[in-house]
């Protein structure tokens, strides 16, 4: 490992430390502060639950990979990546994504979150096979879609696009920088 400023542990590493979690608390506090001045806002005991379990599990996830390596494409990557999958989470339990958080179709984007996990673990993390593992994700992304429109669930098509092209273009931007990350670490000379 090289110094203590590049794998995370020293005093660069406790600053992005104090802001990952530092800014899952402020989200976390949002709504509470929201719902002393809207009643549009009306989170119970298990919302809260759920939303903290998964900041805690999205920033710890982060935390682990931060502490793996110093390369920041790779700190990056992991980031988008983690974000693209929280928001998707999120909006899927709080809205849903096809029609209402009800519809059983929802339940189609756990497996591009299938697709992102398990290519993770084929891939050993390492950057090149995660950029592949996101590559598979974003068109997991599209595939659910695609399902959608002939099965005839997506109501709203404008929205339905609109936000499958943003999941894609996270999910390619995390691609991109695995891709950064595995370049920045062949040999000087060497093909990536």
């Amino acid at each position: 490992m090289a110094g203590s400023t590049e794998n995370g542990s020293g005093r660069r590493g406790n600053r992005w430390r104090l802001a990952v979690w530092g800014t899952a608390a402020l989200l976390l506090v949002l709504p509470l502060l929201a719902m002393q001045f809207t009643e549009e806002v009306a989170w119970g005991l298990s919302d809260f639950a759920l939303f903290g379990a998964m900041l805690f599990v999205a920033c710890g996830t982060y935390e682990l990979a931060a502490r793996m390596t110093g390369n920041k494409a790779y700190r990056a990557a992991v980031g988008v990546a983690l974000a693209a999958a929280f928001i998707l989470v999120w909006m899927n339990l709080a809205v849903g994504l096809i029609g209402s958080e009800e519809n059983p179709a929802n339940l189609m984007y756990g497996g591009v979150l299938v697709v992102g996990i398990l290519g993770a673990i084929i891939a050993r993390f390492r950057p090149h096979g995660m950029a592949l593992s996101l590559v598979g994700t974003a068109l997991a992304q599209v595939l659910v879609v695609v399902i959608a429109l002939i099965v005839g669930l997506a109501y709203n098509l404008g929205d339905t696009l609109m936000l499958t092209g943003f999941f894609v273009a996270l999910w390619l931007t995390s691609a991109r920088l695995f891709r950064k990350a595995a370049r920045e670490q062949s040999p000087a000379g060497a093909a990536p």
